[in-house]
């Protein structure tokens, strides 16, 4: 995210501009208005008398609303302007624009005002990766304003702008006014999308599954209560970012569903879906009811080699653009993802421990028994009871399937790539936690507990060979994988964090984790490294190998509190809620990986997206680690241990059972360690 950038998005649609609320074409950049992934005005300049705008200030009103306060330039110092213009701007749909131009002097004013505008339609990652386009783009201009098209075989994609009394050109359209004393002049200009020709998209009303308003989201979730002030803006930072994030993939459902990230993955993607619902269930449990239904209708019933789909797989990506359709992207849904299936079955059995519903657990054991298969069948390549992936499009498909997807993120500790196929240990360690927790489901809510039995003795199987072949005993942690050759990759990364996470580690080796998760090779002061210092790989710029991500670090310190390693989860929480502080309380998708003594304050990773959804969980998700928050056979242990120099923490209203419950730590608690559900306000799940 560029310093300058403004970004306001509500559903499909997002908009990125710089803090005069210009967008400017420019290679590489996302300036511009989106759609379903295609850029449907990529030029939005204002024009005072021929002249640029300058910025006084700029700021969101709402996650889908800003406004920017601009003055005419005047060349110097000692003549201050006659004429200043406020434009609010907001996304929905498309964009829609007041501008007003205020005259604040004693004299009449004569002025034009213009907009400069262009529609390239360019696919997101045309616009990443700096593709031209093959298409035929087409512009008709109509009473009161213009359409412009872009047209690829069957694919087609328009953008209207609706301006009325303005002159219009195929590139502009003008204004022409004069102004009394102390007189405003007001303009609105509405920009619409459209999916097919002479058609444009309608603003979708408010779905049943999610609240009505900012307000009632807002309202809905758990109140927070704490001495440390940057916290609450922090928690009240997230909740309005998976607001925003929340859209519509699916255009016949009427489920919302997180999407990814802004600028780059505003789509579905399934891991991401999963764990933002799971770090969100004690806060806003529908979005894990959400989520886990539309992935369950959407997972793969048969094999397809050009979207690595089989049987029982979930989904790992969505996409609505031109390339996802023609196939030059893996044609969606694309299922290049080994994690998301086990991913799937975990936050099945979390959020039926958060909730009591038990219908929807019911509901969905076709698709879990499914996912099951795919773990034995489909997801061991080679069938040594290990998950590994390669890819079956090597044009197209991802060459890594784990969370860390980018093309070098796994390597020897000499910084050589490791060979395909590939068996990181964090998916083992997903799938031991799978089958336990399916296996509660299967003897409790499926009466079967054949099923059960056998889950149980193949997740103790995997946990024996598990800690046998991956565990390096002369370096005291494990192996990040094991190659195609069945070698291990040596190399130190935060990985080891998602083992204490799955319960996968046997407590005599948890010291020595917590000692390099917290130690100078990983811990940065903000957070854990995704791959330890002073190896070849190490690069605190480097997507997967030296950067620091928000809920990497979470998911480590949730693990650490699972062994009762409760000061260094702390130690982690902090540092990370700490680096928020300095980014207006929004945590990003990652952090640069240097030192906190070096940088004083947090870096960010150049391309970072930003909101970004299970950054914007994370601090939830350590929120619940302090309060010691666990779902136990229908009630809720509260057991708070906060880290020094936070003297209160509480949580009121907590979602659980389909009622209230409270959370305290610090001076907020009481003598009770252990509160059963409590009656609340009204609920916002879908039955």
């Amino acid at each position: 995210m560029r310093l300058d950038e403004i970004n306001i998005l509500q559903g499909d649609a997002f908009v990125v501009s710089d803090r005069r609320g210009e967008i400017n074409p420019a290679p590489a950049v996302p300036d511009g208005m989106f759609y379903r992934d295609i850029r449907h005005v990529s030029r939005w300049q204002l024009r005072l008398n021929g002249k640029q705008l300058e910025a006084l200030s700029a700021d969101n009103l709402e996650y889908d609303e800003v406004v920017f306060f601009l003055m005419e330039p005047t060349g110097t110092i000692y003549q201050n302007p006659s004429l200043s213009v406020t434009r609010r701007r907001g996304v929905a749909a498309g964009m829609y624009e007041s501008i007003t131009v205020h005259n604040f002097t004693t004299d009449s004013v004569a002025f034009e005002l213009s907009v400069l505008f262009d529609a390239d339609f360019a696919d997101i990652f045309e616009v990443k990766d700096q593709m031209s386009k093959t298409g035929h783009l087409y512009r008709a201009r109509r009473e009161g304003g213009i359409t412009l098209g872009y047209r690829r075989g069957d694919f087609c994609r328009e953008t209207h702008i609706a301006a009325p009394g303005a002159f219009i050109t195929e590139e502009s359209l003008t204004y022409r006014c004069e102004l009394a004393p102390g007189q405003d002049w007001c303009i609105d200009i509405e920009v619409r999308v459209g999916v097919e020709a002479d058609v444009a998209v309608r603003r979708r009303p408010h779905c049943p599954d999610m609240p009505y308003t900012i307000s009632d989201w807002l309202d809905s979730a758990p109140v927070l209560d704490t001495d440390w002030d940057d916290l609450l803006h922090i928690y009240h930072r997230s909740l309005l970012d998976l607001a925003a994030l929340r859209f519509y993939p699916f255009p016949r459902d009427q489920a919302s569903l997180p999407a990814a990230g802004l600028p780059w993955f505003m789509a579905l993607f399934g891991r991401d879906s999963l764990l933002v619902s799971y770090q969100a269930l004690p806060f806003h449990p529908e979005l894990a009811w959400t989520t886990l239904r539309a992935l369950a209708e959407r997972q793969a019933t048969h094999r397809d080699d050009h979207r690595d789909a089989e049987p029982g797989k979930i989904l790992h990506e969505l996409r609505c653009g031109e390339l996802a359709h023609f196939g030059d992207r893996p044609q969606s849904p694309y299922f290049g993802a080994a994690d998301t299936t086990p991913l799937f079955l975990i936050v099945l059995d979390e959020y039926e421990r958060w909730t009591g519903d038990v219908q929807t657990v019911r509901e969905l054991e076709p698709a879990a028994r499914a996912a099951l298969e795919w773990l034995d069948k489909y997801g061991d390549l080679d069938h040594d009871g290990y998950i590994e992936y390669q890819t079956r499009n090597p044009r197209s498909g991802l060459v890594n399937q784990c969370w860390k997807d980018s093309w070098n993120s796994i390597v020897h500790a000499d910084g050589t790539l490791a060979k395909l196929p590939r068996a990181t240990c964090e998916i083992q360690g997903y799938a031991y936690d799978a089958r336990r927790r399916t296996a509660r489901l299967a003897r409790e809510h499926w009466h079967d507990s054949q099923l059960a039995e056998r889950l149980e003795r193949d997740a103790e199987d995997l946990y024996r060979r598990f800690n046998t072949d991956f565990w390096l005993p002369d370096a005291g942690y494990y192996a990040l994988a094991l190659d195609g050759d069945k070698k291990p990759v040596t190399t130190l990364t935060s990985n080891i964090g998602h083992l204490l996470w799955s319960g996968i580690v046997p407590p005599e080796r948890v010291d020595a984790l917590a000692a390099l998760l917290c130690g100078p090779r990983m811990f940065t002061g903000w957070g854990v490294r995704t791959l330890a210092a002073e190896q070849p790989a190490y690069n605190p710029l480097e997507y997967h190998n030296g950067t620091v991500w928000p809920h990497d670090t979470a998911i480590a310190a949730a693990g650490l509190a699972r062994y009762g390693r409760r000061e260094e989860a702390n130690r982690l929480a902090m540092a990370l809620l700490e680096a928020g502080r300095y980014l207006h309380h929004r945590l990003p998708e990652a952090l640069a990986g240097y030192p906190r003594e070096n940088s004083l304050v947090p870096a960010l990773y150049p391309t970072a997206c930003s909101p970004q959804a299970w950054a914007a969980g994370a601090p939830m998700m350590l929120i619940r680690m302090m309060l010691g928050l666990e779902p136990d056979a229908g009630t809720l242990s509260v057991r708070p241990q906060l880290p020094e120099g936070l003297a209160r923490l509480a949580l009121h209203g907590v979602r659980f059972h389909g009622a209230r419950a409270e959370a305290l730590g610090g001076t907020a608690a009481h003598d009770l360690d252990r509160l059963r559900p409590t009656p609340g306000p009204r609920e916002l799940m879908t039955p």
